[in-house]
């Protein structure tokens, strides 16, 4: 296993989560007694990895333009502890690429763009363009994956035009670039990787159609403890259940 963190945290603290709600919210007892507010940036329906009375962290941010001071960073299922800041893959992701870190990608590109647009009337914005002389760009879609079946990693838990969208507007790039779907599997329990075809059955037939045209898929793994996220290696994909 790969040791190396790729994102360290800072001062996180433990609690009990009480309740999520309003997409946005998550009311949790830390170990004072104290009942806070955090925001939670995983807006979708968080299925398996938002019981009440799980053992969870919080991150506490002295910004003042915040509205809430504290994050819900992590909750802990079973023994795994599974990342809930969606904020987070991106950056990750980022400083990885920047490391060339990343054994798939490394030494494939000199330069890393972040959200560049791209698609019909350039109305969409790719995570990352990775680009290297003449050679043809590497467009890099990132998302964030925590539900789960056993040792499976599923994406995704919700039915997702907008991920539709991404896989269409990815396969039209093809021959002219290298398109690559990251799936940040945000829990290291998972082995294998397949589509949530019960969630959204045309985001699964989409990503085995671009998988089929050309398109790259790398399921990652990563290790998500109170003091960082480690990078753990490939899931190995399935087509289909």
């Amino acid at each position: 296993m790969n040791s190396t963190f790729f994102y360290s945290y800072s001062g996180l603290i433990p609690g009990i989560l009480l309740k999520r709600y309003k997409r946005f919210l998550a009311d949790i007892e830390l170990e004072s007694g104290e009942i806070i507010t955090a925001h939670c940036a995983n807006t979708g329906p968080m299925i398996g990895v938002s019981k009440v009375g799980s053992p969870v962290y919080v991150s506490k941010t002295d910004n003042p333009k915040r509205k809430l001071a504290y994050t819900w960073e992590m909750i802990q299922v079973n023994e795994t502890w599974v990342g809930i800041n969606t904020s987070l893959p991106n950056k990750v992701i980022k400083l990885a690429l920047e490391q060339q870190s990343l054994p798939e990608l490394a030494g494939q590109y000199t330069q890393v763009r972040s959200e560049v647009p791209y698609g019909v009337g350039k109305k969409s914005r790719i995570d990352f363009m990775l680009t290297k002389d003449e050679k043809p760009p590497i467009y890099l879609e990132v998302k964030n994956t925590t539900l789960s079946q056993g040792e499976i990693a599923l994406f995704p838990d919700t039915c997702t035009s907008r991920g539709q969208k991404h896989l269409k507007e990815l396969m039209a790039l093809l021959p002219n670039a290298k398109p690559i779907m990251l799936y940040f599997i945000n829990r290291k329990d998972c082995r294998f990787f397949t589509t949530g075809d019960d969630y959204d059955p045309t985001y699964g037939k989409l990503l085995r159609e671009a998988v089929n045209k050309g398109i790259h898929i790398l399921p990652y793994r990563f290790e998500v403890t109170p003091k960082g996220i480690h990078y753990i290696g490939l899931a190995e994909f399935l087509m289909s259940l």
